[in-house]
């Protein structure tokens, strides 16, 4: 019983994983494609985690320079932003993220799928990405629309997503032609293998796929969820029997989700994929009946989440903490040019702790709950925001 009564969610789709800014997204809509992983230091051995993104907005507006919705001249002549942000930053003490625009007309996009998309010497696609972001302080003092901090990073990078959570019908074809939710999601690869070459402001990392711990998913709508819960890692091991996971992934996202002007009360997507075995928490799939409570608070030093959810043959319990030190408050604008997530902690060093459950009946011919695990989280992807006024 237990998880494998559960639909396998572990199903890629490029379709899914496709570029989405058509028809009335392409005049106010966004779509990303987001991976991290944990790089090497090539000379001290130094472990360090990485993100990059490749984020896209309003395609329809654009021309031969990228438009921005935080300059005042702008937002005064109703124009909407719109540019492909490449997005790359690193976690820890000295936290940062990079931006680097591009405008529409210097933008390739591949409609078909598989998708791939360029700018310049920046490139992304399902197996391959590499690029170069360099920003100066004095960009960042010229230049505060772009919300951006100073720093370089060059990367080359190959992709191997192995474990997908395909969310089902919540972000089915059909769902996804109404552009019936506010903000789809779709992960191609909750556990991805990276190789390849990191240069953060010169040091040199070095990605290896037995211990990259990598993540790749995408994000697309018209404007974005608050508040806004995500949670992952494959850096899993058994408290119970000290083993090291090598197998399992878990991934947990949503918030309150905007269906049509409908607000639904707060809700979670969540999969667990545990040696082999799925695990799925999903609203959307309503025939599941899962129940779910979640609750999310910082500290002065930290960011704590606890999630609970169930059905009626699984349950799991996950708590998870990151330092504020080791995080930083991403920023992006929405469609319509407004920055309403000022407060969005996002993380790649989060630690935690899960249990997992299966319904069972015991030798006494009643149904219990059968602790399948307790398992330690390292190098958790993680991020907690509201909008802020």
């Amino acid at each position: 019983m237990g998880g494998k009564t559960e639909s396998n969610f572990n199903h890629p789709d490029v379709f899914r994983d496709a570029f989405m800014l058509k028809g009335l997204l392409a005049r106010e809509g966004y779509d990303w494609w987001w991976h991290s992983l944990t790089a090497r230091n090539a000379n001290t051995g130094e472990e360090k985690a990485f993100y990059i993104e490749f984020f896209t907005i309003n395609p329809a507006l654009g021309g031969d320079e990228p438009v921005f919705g935080q300059i005042d001249m702008e937002r005064s002549s109703g124009l909407k932003p719109s540019y492909l942000m490449v997005n790359v930053g690193t976690w820890g003490e000295d936290a940062a993220q990079l931006h680097r625009f591009f405008g529409w007309n210097h933008v390739n996009v591949k409609e078909e799928v598989p998708f791939l998309i360029s700018a310049e010497e920046c490139f992304c696609s399902e197996n391959r990405t590499l690029g170069k972001v360099d920003v100066t302080e004095e960009d960042v003092e010229m230049h505060p629309e772009w919300l951006s901090d100073a720093g370089s990073m060059m990367w080359d990078l190959t992709i191997d997503k192995q474990v997908a959570f395909n969310v089902g019908y919540g972000a089915g074809k059909a769902l996804r032609e109404m552009d019936l939710f506010q903000m789809f999601w779709h992960v191609q690869g909750m556990k991805t293998a990276y190789s390849g070459t990191i240069y953060w402001n010169g040091e040199k990392y070095l990605v290896e796929p037995e211990n990259c711990y990598g993540y790749a998913d995408k994000n697309w709508g018209s404007d974005f969820t608050s508040p806004w819960v995500w949670l992952s890692s494959n850096n899993l091991t058994s408290m119970i029997s000290g083993k090291k996971l090598e197998n399992s992934a878990f991934d947990i996202g949503g918030g309150r989700p905007k269906v049509g002007p409908k607000e639904l009360p707060r809700k979670l997507l969540s999969a667990f994929w545990y040696e082999g075995t799925p695990y799925e928490f999903n609203f959307s799939k309503f025939w599941t009946l899962t129940k779910t409570k979640f609750k999310c608070k910082e500290t002065r030093t930290k960011v704590v989440w606890r999630v609970q959810q169930e059905t009626p043959v699984a349950k799991v319990q996950v708590e998870v903490v990151c330092e504020k030190k080791d995080m930083l408050k991403i920023r992006y604008e929405s469609p319509d040019g407004k920055f309403r997530h000022k407060n969005l902690w996002n993380g790649g060093n989060g630690t935690g702790k899960i249990k997992l459950y299966k319904k069972r009946i015991s030798i006494k011919n009643k149904w219990e709950w059968e602790l399948v695990d307790m398992i330690e989280a390292k190098n958790v992807g993680c991020e907690y925001g509201e909008f802020v006024d």
